[in-house]
């Protein structure tokens, strides 16, 4: 049985094998160029691009729901098959699933009508939300159903963009944005609950994880879900004081996840530095999104952006570099450049809340070049992984 299992991944081209493949070296490219073809755009250099809705709505849908989404996508496709024991999506439906997610970035990069831009965007996430559902089902897996949850909201927010893209609002566009893209966070604060202590300690060699806390865990989650659906009904666009006791109440409780998590040897391992600082990035994120509705920072945008470049594009960078390494079965254990990549990116963030509101062309040149670098870096060292077998010879 084991030997025609065997027989019938080698005759799957090893692309295709299981689902962080296809679609972490997707979206570590897509990264390149959504970034790239943003900055040329918003600085002058592609005068005749005109995507539908314009550039501002094609930059608001495609870094949460393409670039992002690709990566959760090859993250949960990959990881269900740990969490159940049954096989994960590959052969021809993983080339499908991936051909969907492809063809519906470039119909919006070459300007495809909107009815068939709508058709290519809307299946994907209730797609997925549907075979991570399934697998969960199979065995009954309570634990993860959650994030089956999350997924099928992100997909209302998505929905509720295009639709605001259809009808021409702006307002309508950015609560999905908005709400789409804090929901990632709340994924982020899910997947890295579980995977942050856990990497600590096995990078570390430490006797034992640090305790779990599923009550505090619970709870982030439920919050994190509120203050997205504030976003989705548009209550959170505007400065509001009520607003101040949840966003800093997350701010505490993901600041005493990080101090529970945190280790000073840490600053030796890249693998782990680099989730550390991108998990700090969203209780920085919620202190100056609390401080806008204070009235104390005039522009809510700085917050938003720490939270998808630093928290988002942080946490993905690091993801992909370390599970990258596992699941391809060689050891954990980057290329030096990684640790530059890292680096580029926490720069990238930090040039693009603190340098663009004093100098806006230097700062978003400079921040978007510092992510470009970072993941570029990552799909010079990491491609051949994706497209070559297991080094140990295991299936995957």
């Amino acid at each position: 049985m084991q030997l025609r299992d065997r027989q019938q991944e080698l005759a799957i081209a090893p692309l295709w094998r299981l689902g962080f493949r296809p679609f972490f070296l997707g979206g570590a490219l897509f990264a390149v160029l959504a970034i790239g073809l943003w900055a040329a755009a918003l600085l002058g250099y592609l005068p005749g691009w005109q995507p539908v809705g314009g550039s501002l709505a094609w930059h608001r849908h495609e870094l949460p729901f393409g670039f992002a989404v690709a990566i959760i996508a090859g993250f949960l496709l990959t990881a269900v098959q740990n969490w159940t024991g049954r096989p994960g999506l590959s052969g021809w439906p993983l080339a499908a699933l991936f051909g969907l997610w492809l063809l519906a970035r470039l119909a919006w990069l070459f300007g495809a009508p909107l009815p068939l831009l709508l058709a290519l965007q809307l299946p994907f996430l209730p797609l997925l939300a549907l075979l991570l559902g399934r697998q969960l089902w199979t065995v009954r897996q309570w634990r993860n159903y959650p994030l089956v949850v999350v997924l099928l909201l992100m997909a209302s927010c998505e929905w509720l963009l295009l639709y605001g893209l259809a009808l021409g609002e702006d307002a309508v566009q950015r609560r999905g944005a908005l709400a789409g893209l804090w929901l990632i966070a709340a994924l982020v604060s899910i997947i890295g609950g579980r995977v942050i202590p856990f990497f600590t300690q096995r990078g570390l060699n430490r006797a034992e994880p640090a305790a779990p806390r599923p009550r505090l865990d619970l709870l982030v989650l439920l919050l994190s879900l509120s203050l997205a659906l504030l976003f989705a009904s548009g209550l959170a666009l505007q400065p509001s004081l009520w607003l101040l006791p949840l966003l800093l109440a997350l701010v505490a409780l993901h600041g005493v996840r990080l101090w529970h998590w945190y280790d000073a040897g840490i600053w030796r391992v890249p693998l782990l530095w680099s989730l550390h600082l991108a998990y700090a990035w969203l209780p920085l994120a919620l202190l100056a999104l609390a401080t806008w509705h204070a009235g104390w920072l005039s522009n809510a945008s700085l917050a938003y952006h720490a939270m998808a470049l630093g928290t988002v594009g942080g946490a993905i960078l690091a993801m992909l570099a370390r599970v990258s390494l596992g699941h391809t079965g060689r050891p954990l254990q980057p290329p030096v450049a990684m640790g530059w990549a890292f680096a580029s990116l926490q720069l990238a963030v930090l040039a693009r809340v603190l340098l663009v509101p004093f100098a806006p062309a230097a700062g978003l040149g400079l921040s978007s070049l510092l992510w470009i670098a970072a993941f570029a870096l990552f799909v010079r060292y990491y491609a051949v992984m994706f497209c070559t077998s297991r080094v140990d010879g295991q299936p995957g």
